[in-house]
């Protein structure tokens, strides 16, 4: 065989090996791990707005299920006439003041992170099958991601960069990021259909479809019913992560 028909051979075996790969994008709150208490991310996330801003302004009013950082506070502080601009200006100043919070909530247990039952096995099932590697996809800013897998215990899974709540104002802007990145540090060019968005609420869904990823609904969240997820038309719905064979079955027909 000549060396040119040696590396198209090669070429061709990587190609098809690749075409095999499933990427799981997966959502972080309400999917793979919540606060002991609901709505205890406010005991930080208020004080940063406070700090940087001097006011919250509606954010204890809000349900923010599914919304990335960015436009979690710039729907709180639009009643007070900051714009995004003015948000984005400030970004890396919030990020910082973000974490100082966050890190002092979790010191004095005000926020107290735990695994979603069956969120470890789950993730752990993927991680020894050939077929998938996980990222996360999550409207948390990136280091607040890193706090709450290392946290939970949940860090080794997450062996490819994903996106965060820092980089789009918008969650539909996720998943084409992440694709992005994910092609660059494996080298590869998977095709949309190869990613699967695993999460808990509609937005979840409405980002894959965006972009054109597969989506498994999961009822695992405090917000949104299954009915409601059904609505939204995901590819998969489970109740749960609980059931492991349930979980890998359903993965394997995306």
């Amino acid at each position: 065989m000549s060396d040119v028909q040696s590396q198209m051979t090669n070429n061709s075996f990587v190609s098809s090996e690749n075409s095999k790969l499933r990427v799981l994008l997966w959502d972080l709150d309400g999917t793979l791990v919540r606060g002991k208490r609901f709505g205890s991310y406010k005991d930080y996330t208020a004080p940063m707005l406070e700090s940087i801003f001097g006011t919250s302004g509606s954010l204890h009013q809000m349900v923010v299920s599914g919304m990335t950082d960015l436009q979690i506070v710039e729907e709180a502080l639009r009643s007070a006439g900051i714009t995004r601009e003015h948000i984005t200006a400030r970004k890396d100043e919030l990020i910082r003041s973000y974490i100082e919070q966050m890190k002092l909530a979790l010191g004095n247990e005000a926020h107290v992170i735990e695994a979603i039952p069956g969120a470890r096995e789950a993730l752990e099932a993927a991680h020894n099958h050939p077929r998938y590697q996980s990222a996360l996809l999550t409207g948390n800013i990136e280091p607040a991601a890193h706090l709450k897998v290392e946290a939970t215990g949940l860090a080794e899974f997450f062996t490819l960069p994903g996106a965060f709540g820092h980089e789009s104002f918008d969650r539909r802007d996720l998943p084409a990021l992440a694709a992005k990145c994910i092609n660059d540090h494996l080298g590869v060019e998977l095709l949309p259909e190869q990613f699967i968005v695993i999460g808990d609420t509609p937005n979840d869904v409405a980002c894959a479809r965006h972009f054109g990823a597969k989506v498994l609904g999961v009822g695992t969240g405090r917000v949104h019913s299954k009915d409601e997820l059904r609505a939204c038309k995901p590819d998969a719905l489970l109740p749960d992560l609980l059931d492991l064979e349930l979980f890998m079955e359903t993965l394997g027909k995306l």
